[in-house]
């Protein structure tokens, strides 16, 4: 295991916490777009569309010499990655967070790593094992934010008041609300589309695997996905938003916004994140986002005049709670998996090493021989 220093472990956290503040961030100005009169899927179009011109070049750059072929294997798998990942994950998560509010959603979110270990039991790709600490760890994890989920839907509780002083940035203009008006039983769709984009980035984690295995290039294989996905959400937001008015972008709110996604909240983001992954593991990247539902939390209530309950604090905890039961029984898992891999390869270069020894001395008797008169 590599040793870090002090002020390398501080950088590793802090490109980390600064993910999880602009991750916060896409989710706040979601809300400030969808104000402004935008709708969800021109919102989401441009910010596949900023982020493929963010993330292609710098693939192109940093990869230049490391791109596999690229098959139609590796082109069908990017436009699943796209949908699961990227448009349809977008689309419907969005929705959500303007049909509940943004700490809601945020905390839904927080139940991807329990859904993907659900699915991955479902497809095959991992056991249960209930004989070992780890494999109780993940089920009860699971259970955990599974209750966590009903207590965030079911119980409103009291209001909780954080701040002395609230900044409201909403305008509550009438073209937001004729485009994302709150119906009777929006609250249950938007749980509906919160749970349901969590399932599509969960089969998309589960995909991963095969996109790198295929195309072991992150940032080429990033962009293919960013341009399936700008494709894709274009597609469909011109199906319902033909109005050259719902795609103008001015100097306002809208552009900064959009840019904003594609650039900070997708391009920044997975270079951070690509970046800790690779020093530290999926595991660390992945203990930092209850850190996304802190900062949405704290900032929502400040900024965007929403009101904090009882239950969304306490179905919050839980899932969060849940959420690093289940990370700790996958480190165990981890751990033990390289255990049972140096241990291989103990043993194999053991093995190994009488064969060479062999092979040096037949060498060295055949040259004795050589240089013996007959």
């Amino acid at each position: 295991m590599e040793n870090y220093t002090g002020f390398q472990r501080v950088k590793h956290v802090g490109a980390m916490t600064l993910a999880a503040v602009l991750l916060g961030g896409n989710i706040i100005l979601s809300k400030v777009a969808a104000d402004d009169g935008m709708t969800m899927r021109v919102m989401v179009a441009y910010r596949w569309i900023f982020a493929t011109a963010f993330l292609a070049p710098i693939a192109i750059v940093v990869e230049w010499n490391k791109r596999p072929k690229l098959t139609w294997t590796v082109i069908l798998q990017a436009f699943l990655s796209g949908l699961l990942g990227g448009s349809l994950f977008s689309i419907l998560f969005y929705t959500s967070v303007i049909l509940t509010s943004a700490t809601f959603a945020t905390a839904i979110y927080n139940l991807i790593p329990a859904m993907t270990f659900v699915i991955a039991v479902l497809l095959r790709f991992e056991n249960l094992s209930f004989d070992k600490a780890s494999g109780k760890a993940k089920v009860m994890g699971t259970m955990i934010c599974i209750g966590g989920a009903m207590v965030l839907t079911l119980y409103k509780g009291l209001e909780v008041h954080m701040w002395p002083i609230k900044i409201d940035l909403l305008h509550h203009s009438n073209e937001a609300t004729s485009h994302n008006k709150k119906l009777p039983g929006t609250f249950a769709l938007g749980i509906v589309l919160a749970i349901t984009s969590c399932i599509c980035y969960s089969l998309w984690i589960v995909l991963l695997a095969k996109v790198s295995k295929n195309y072991p290039c992150y940032y080429s294989s990033t962009a293919l996905m960013s341009l399936m996905g700008s494709i894709q959400s274009v597609i469909f937001a011109l199906c319902f938003d033909r109005e050259s008015a719902q795609w103008k972008l001015g100097w306002n709110r809208r552009l900064f916004v959009v840019v904003y996604l594609g650039t900070l909240g997708s391009g920044i983001v997975v270079i951070l994140m690509t970046w800790c992954s690779q020093k530290r593991g999926p595991l660390f990247v992945s203990v930092f986002n209850p850190l996304i539902l802190l900062f949405v939390a704290l900032a929502s209530s400040l900024l965007l005049d929403e009101t904090l309950y009882l239950g969304s604090v306490l179905g919050g905890f839980f899932i969060i709670m849940g959420l690093y039961v289940v990370l700790w029984g996958k480190g165990k898992d981890m751990k033990a998996s390289k255990f049972i891999i140096s241990k291989e390869a103990s043993q194999k270069n053991d093995l190994e090493a009488p064969q060479n020894q062999g092979g040096q001395l037949t060498g060295s008797a055949a040259t004795i021989k050589q240089g013996m008169p007959e």
